[in-house]
């Protein structure tokens, strides 16, 4: 009977337990100075990467709205949303949040920019471009759990920006989906030492999946410049809420004919949803 009783608690707890493949990926604009690696000879390899490694969902950071297109077309099973930061519908770059459109129910979206006035278009503080982060609350088909994904990309050069797009970060997670679980993906411009990521990582609200397995795999850093890796530092980064649990993480290093499909490797953690 104890036996049994054991049994009926594990097969419970796995039905309950939801497991998510999530990734981030700067897929670096298209470029036209970019000889070699232009988006054309890209789109194919990043498309072909996404279904290999089967993510369930992934934030993208760089991508203008026509590449945004050309990637939803080669990725059937996917849904997306996100916002362009220069005019708040399609000009400009995108934090766009791609979901398995068959697994995932969008419950709620939105969008805010890294600003003194988040709800409107425009750099903030010292930085040199707009900024924008997208989100989505989503709804599993099977289990009906919900939770939130957040997708942004910080300035490369304000560092007063950096560090208040963090506090803005959480502010608006706080506001926007209070304890709910929450992911969020992104390009950060910074690795394990800047003080925006430890303003995130340190918070007690978010933690980083990295840190949250024995052994990452991490045998460089997340972005290589169309070249060979010279560093480890890791820029692109996804945190959890304390309502997940971390199973894997890694940078994904796929290349094909020597060369890499963007700038940035993605990062890929599989989660848990307890």
């Amino acid at each position: 009977m104890k036996a049994i009783l054991i049994v009926l608690i594990l097969f419970v707890t796995q039905v309950s337990a939801q497991d998510i493949r999530i990734a981030s990926y700067n897929l670096r604009y298209d470029n036209k100075g970019d000889s070699g690696n232009l988006w054309t000879s890209r789109y194919p390899i990043i498309s072909a990467l996404v279904q290999f490694h089967d993510f369930d969902i992934f934030g993208t950071q760089e991508g203008l709205r026509h590449q945004i297109d050309t990637l939803s077309a080669n990725l059937p099973g996917y849904a997306w949303y996100g916002l362009g930061r220069d005019d708040g519908q399609a000009k400009g770059e995108h934090s766009a949040i791609f979901y398995k459109k068959d697994k995932y129910k969008v419950l709620a979206k939105g969008d805010f920019w890294l600003s003194e006035t988040p709800d409107k278009p425009g750099p903030g503080w010292d930085a040199r471009l707009n900024r924008i982060c997208s989100w989505l609350q989503l709804q599993d088909a099977k289990s009906k759990k919900k939770f939130y994904v957040f997708n942004v990309h910080y300035d490369h050069q304000g560092v007063r920006a950096r560090q208040e797009s963090s506090k803005l970060i959480l502010e608006k997670i706080k506001t926007i989906a209070g304890d709910s679980p929450v992911l969020l993906t992104g390009d950060f411009n910074g690795d394990h030492n800047s003080q925006w990521y430890q303003t995130i990582a340190g918070s007690e609200v978010l933690a980083d999946t990295y840190r949250a397995v024995k052994k990452p795999y991490a045998n460089n850093g997340s972005f290589n410049s169309f070249r060979t890796p010279s560093s480890t530092a890791i820029i692109d980064h996804i945190f959890v809420t304390k309502q997940f649990s971390v199973k894997r993480w890694g940078i994904l290093t796929d290349s094909y004919f020597g060369k890499y499909p963007s700038d940035h490797f993605p990062v890929v953690a599989d989660v848990t949803l307890k």
